[in-house]
């Protein structure tokens, strides 16, 4: 069905995307408490992932997503959780742009750390701040 604007909707479409609105490929998992876009998640609390709380942690999974580009496990409950891609993050004190990122002990939020090892890396950032809590646009990029 197509309306007056040329928008269509339809039950199942094949075709090949060339482009997509929204800038992350992301996951469905469930978490074991509320989380909201910019929350950065880790593997473990009760159920798949929970908010991180501890500083460059390895078990990180991801930034919850805005709007994803495509995401995996669509039809399943939880969480849209951001494995690589554009997405604003909740940080915490001094980031500057190409910062690498990782988790930080405050509740859901990342922070600047150039010298974190493999495997404790969400991505760079895309925007700065100046300290405090803000939000910023970051590359997740699972490292």
């Amino acid at each position: 069905a197509r309306d007056g604007s040329g928008n269509f909707s339809a039950g199942v479409i094949t075709a090949t995307a060339t482009n997509a609105r929204y800038a992350d490929l992301a996951e469905k998992y469930l978490a074991d408490g509320d989380c909201e876009p910019g929350d950065v998640v880790c593997f473990g609390g009760n159920k798949e992932v929970t908010h991180c709380t501890i500083p460059s942690f390895h078990g990180v999974a991801g930034v919850v997503s805005t709007d994803p580009a495509y995401l995996m496990n669509s039809e399943s409950e939880g969480v849209e959780v951001a494995l690589c891609g554009r997405v604003p993050c909740k940080v915490v004190g001094p980031v500057s742009k190409g910062d690498l990122i990782t988790s930080s002990d405050v509740k859901g939020h990342a922070r600047s750390n150039n010298s974190a090892p493999a495997g404790r890396i969400i991505g760079k950032a895309i925007g700065s701040s100046e300290g405090g809590e803000a939000v910023i646009e970051i590359l997740v990029n699972l490292m």
